[in-house]
């Protein structure tokens, strides 16, 4: 459904350039929740922004529902796409602004209002679409925005940051809501900094660093790649010298990473291992704070892939 190849994108001001996207090569199947993961700053939402014909990419090639990127008008008809803003107007009611969209689209009167009516079933939002949007929580505001998307049955819907600002039980319902529309044969490919988001609901994800591809494969596949246990140990820098000559001692630890308060060590057996690095630690003068034993997870991925935490990235708002 996309295909990329060293898609690029370079911001140009009189005294500088910023390369906001670095050689991005990916594909995404037809059918499959396709995730983006990484910071605010990695890139996600200016590749999303060349993809959807937005922004003119400034080398690279890119195939967008069997479309060459230069053709816009193509792809439009064949994607929709649902911005970190949205795009409902407040003044009008949810069920209006559907109705709106699919005539945008060029669909009949009648086509618009049926495709709004089964999205209101289908979107759980019959109590509130006859409501302006102005009277709606941030959760019914993004329902609407996904109705918005998909008003026209497009074959991919791109989705930047879509839960981003909801509650934890309103994050839920909007998981099922995009798993049903790829259970009905759209693909979805979205972007998110949630990595518990990108494990629970993408079949394959690409995390981004820095504008460039830094791993991509299956949630499964890439937690894999960090075979054994994490051990987690707590302290303050000052001890990270003594710490690192004490660990590296033993045997059965095969990597070892810092990061602002805390040591990680990537170990066989990690009950077995624990027991022996503590006392170590302890009785040679290095102070522990906690101390935690965990299978790796897509946080333990991306922090290994790139050097750092995911919540330890760029925080400024992606490049424009």
């Amino acid at each position: 459904m996309i295909v990329t190849n060293a898609l690029s994108k370079t911001f140009k001001n009189k005294n500088s350039a910023v390369e906001a996207v670095k050689g991005v090569s990916i594909t995404v199947r037809r059918g499959e929740i396709y995730g983006f993961i990484g910071p605010n700053g990695a890139g996600k939402t200016t590749t999303m922004r060349m993809l959807t014909t937005l922004l003119p990419p400034t080398s690279g090639k890119a195939y967008v529902a069997g479309c060459e990127l230069s053709k816009a008008r193509q792809i439009r008809a064949k994607i929709g796409y649902v911005s970190q803003k949205g795009g409902c107007y407040e003044f009008a009611t949810g069920f209006e602004n559907l109705v709106l969209q699919g005539r945008l689209y060029g669909l009949s009167k009648r086509a618009a209002v049926e495709n709004a009516e089964r999205l209101v079933e289908a979107f759980g939002m019959r109590d509130y679409c006859r409501r302006k949007i102005q009277t709606y929580s941030g959760g019914q505001r993004r329902h609407v925005d996904l109705g918005l998307g998909v008003m026209h049955n497009p074959e991919l819907l791109f989705l930047d940051e879509p839960t981003t600002g909801l509650d934890p039980k309103s994050r839920a319902a909007f998981w099922n809501v995009i798993r049903d529309l790829r259970a009905g044969g759209i693909t979805v490919f979205l972007t998110t900094h949630y990595l518990d988001e990108a494990d629970a609901l993408c079949d394959r994800i690409c995390i981004m660093d820095n504008g460039a591809v830094a791993a991509e494969g299956t949630p499964a596949d890439l937690k894999r790649q960090i075979a054994g246990d994490i051990i987690s140990i707590g302290m303050e820098a000052v001890h990270f010298e003594r710490a690192t000559e004490l660990l590296n001692s033993l045997s059965g630890i095969k990597e070892m990473q810092m990061t602002r308060d805390c040591v990680k060590l990537y170990v066989e057996n990690g009950e077995k291992a624990l027991p022996e690095i503590l006392p170590l630690l302890v009785g040679n003068g290095v102070t522990i704070r906690s101390a935690e034993l965990a299978k790796p997870s897509l946080d333990e991925v991306f922090l290994k892939k790139t050097g750092h935490a995911i919540t330890n990235g760029a925080q400024k708002e992606d490049f424009q």
